[in-house]
């Protein structure tokens, strides 16, 4: 019998019980670009489109038990790190990453909700931005987001930009400041380190979709940006096709739930 292999790539993040965020999320996307998923649950959630119920956090020393048992038997090629609430959990990530050398580190830096609401506590932040965010190739911060990590307001694309210039110099990494809390567009921007000089920037142009479904759509952007970093691609084309993916997943149509829904990620599978 012939065999094959393909890439795995390994989501850390936590459970969304109603399909539409989180590793859930991540899984659909992983598998909808044809490679293979690994998780490391940091939390269950119990929650739905309406909004979340409870959430039942992992101990730290069962979120390293999972990693440690991923790398050792299938290694990923990438990792997508989402949902980490607390200090514990994200020094625990860090160390385990490290130890086990893992390339192509994509952090969705969760802090903020829609709402405005502050999703971690100022411990588990300072951690997140000690430890986590240097390690990362690419952070994925919405405007709440990069607002909450530069502390100034980011109300224009100037201001966008210059949000991602600072951040990309300060972890060192590449940094995608996403516009779709914005009014007009979806436009984002990324700032790559360039060595001694400014970081290198680069806009990614696309139409607002209109809809209320977008629930999960930060999780879903970041695990397609690191299937194509385990597909060999540069981080710019990685980030264009995600962009693409995403659009086509909201464009789609699909409405579940009486709140905002989940986006379709086997959009392009469906006749």
């Amino acid at each position: 019998m012939d065999t094959f292999r393909v890439p795995a790539v390994l989501s850390i993040a936590g459970s969304d019980s109603s399909g539409g965020a989180g590793i859930q999320a991540d899984i659909k996307t992983i598998a909808a670009h044809g490679l293979f998923a690994e998780t490391a649950i940091t939390a269950l959630t119990a929650q739905n489109t309406t909004g979340v119920r409870d959430v039942l956090e992992a101990t730290p020393e069962f979120v390293g038990e999972q990693i440690d048992a991923v790398f050792e038997d299938i290694p990923p090629a990438a990792v997508k790190i989402g949902m980490v609430s607390s200090a514990a959990i994200i020094e625990t990530i860090a160390q385990r990453l490290e130890r086990w050398h893992a390339v192509d580190i994509v952090v969705d830096p969760v802090m903020v909700a829609t709402s405005g609401a502050r999703l971690i506590n100022g411990d588990a932040t300072a951690a997140l931005t000690r430890d986590l965010l240097p390690l990362a190739r690419v952070i994925t911060p919405n405007i709440p987001e990069a607002t909450a990590l530069t502390g100034r307001a980011i109300s224009d694309a100037d201001e966008q930009q210059a949000a991602a210039r600072e951040l990309s110099a300060r972890f060192g990494c590449a940094v995608l400041v996403k516009g779709g809390h914005g009014v007009a567009d979806a436009d984002d921007v990324l700032a790559e380190p360039a060595g001694a000089a400014q970081p290198r920037i680069t806009w990614f142009r696309h139409e607002r979709i209109e809809t209320g479904n977008t629930h999960g759509t930060g999780c879903t952007l970041s695990s397609a940006i690191a299937c194509g970093l385990a597909q060999g691609l540069e981080l710019a084309s990685a980030v264009e096709q995600a962009k693409a993916y995403l659009t086509g997943a909201l464009a789609a149509g699909l409405d579940l739930g009486r709140g905002s829904g989940p986006v379709d990620h086997m959009w392009r599978h469906r006749a």
